[in-house]
């Protein structure tokens, strides 16, 4: 079996409420975006500062709160889409700026709003294959350095932070307690063909070159290949069409009903979205979980931040059953049950 036996996040110290957006965007209200976007303020990355940099922060908050012996860590997920470089994989350099073990296993991988269920399957496979014991899954992203400053939509929505989780297998560790979550079974999806509704294009090697262009749309958005785009209507489409199956297909797999949930904590993509999920799932207010107001959008780390917050304020208690949902980017979705 594998267990979470720790959360902890790291935000960067910039924020930006939403008087300073409505103050750049005089067609936004203050109370608009918090009624529509459930929104108040996001975390932005310093200009120097990296998702590796709030990877490293993250992983010393998670050890120092749980007084985690880091010897005991032999293998690092790192999920982002915003690396330091191509190569090498920026899960190698946290090792290092950590100084864990060098029989530590590491490696990146490239997921978005589905990354932190993504990594949680990985890190059980690990645990069950008898290849690692203790996994630090770390997730970490900077998509306001992809954003185009003009982009009222997407700098409404996103944030920055990252996220350290300790998965590690039923035995206790050196100096942590024993796992305070078990890790149930999976549903995982993929559709690609979605892929350019959520995308950055150029700066990789299928289109190297920026081309410096910028379109300005009918409603007064800038489109351009060297910044984030994001097709809100068929994300949304998507959405409504893939998360309820992918809630039903993980109840199935656990053998379970949704009676049986105490409380479910999807990806914290905005109020609207969420709202309009819960109500087509058919979720009572009670179970759902929102967890967006100060943190904003952090794409994978919107899940842990949420399970962190719910445990800080007993909305998740011994013996309850969790569901989580991840889904967007790729496109891909991920669920699994969380046991208390």
């Amino acid at each position: 079996m594998s267990y979470i036996k720790g959360i902890s996040y790291y935000l960067p110290e910039k924020v930006i409420a939403n008087e300073q957006l409505a103050s750049e965007f005089p067609e936004w209200t203050v109370d608009k975006i918090a009624d529509k976007i459930g929104i108040k303020n996001r975390h932005i990355a310093a200009e120097c500062e990296t998702a590796l940099d709030m990877a490293v922060a993250a992983s010393e908050k998670l050890f120092d709160e749980y007084n985690i012996d880091k010897t005991t860590i032999d293998f690092i997920l790192l999920c982002t889409q915003s690396p330091d470089y191509f190569l090498p994989a920026s899960a190698c350099i946290v090792q290092n700026k950590l100084n864990l073990p060098t029989n530590c296993g590491a490696l990146d991988f490239n997921q978005g709003c589905s990354g932190f269920v993504y990594g949680l399957s990985l890190a059980k496979g690990l645990i069950c294959a008898g290849i690692a014991k203790n996994v630090l899954l770390i997730t970490s992203e900077t998509y306001s350095k992809y954003i185009h400053l003009k982009d009222k939509g997407n700098r409404t929505i996103f944030a920055d932070a990252a996220a350290a989780t300790l998965v590690s297998t039923d035995a206790r560790t050196s100096r942590s307690t024993s796992g305070f979550a078990e890790i149930r079974n999976f549903s995982l999806g993929t559709d690609g063909k979605g892929a350019n509704n959520l995308i950055v294009k150029s700066g990789a090697l299928r289109q190297p070159i920026k081309t410096g262009m910028v379109i300005i749309d009918d409603a007064g958005n800038p489109i351009s290949d060297d910044h984030l785009y994001m097709n809100g209507s068929e994300i949304f489409t998507f959405t409504l069409e893939a998360v309820p199956q992918l809630v039903e297909d993980t109840l199935i797999k656990n053998d379970m009903k949704k009676e049986d949930i105490n409380l479910f904590v999807f990806h914290q993509a905005n109020k609207y979205m969420m709202e309009f999920l819960r109500k087509k799932i058919k979720i009572d207010t009670s179970k759902f979980y929102y967890c967006l107001e100060n943190f904003g959008n952090t794409v994978s780390s919107t899940i842990p931040i949420a399970l962190k917050e719910a445990s800080k304020d007993c909305s998740i208690k011994k013996g309850d059953k969790v569901l989580i949902a991840g889904f967007g980017v790729g496109y891909s979705w991920g669920g699994t049950v969380l046991v208390y």
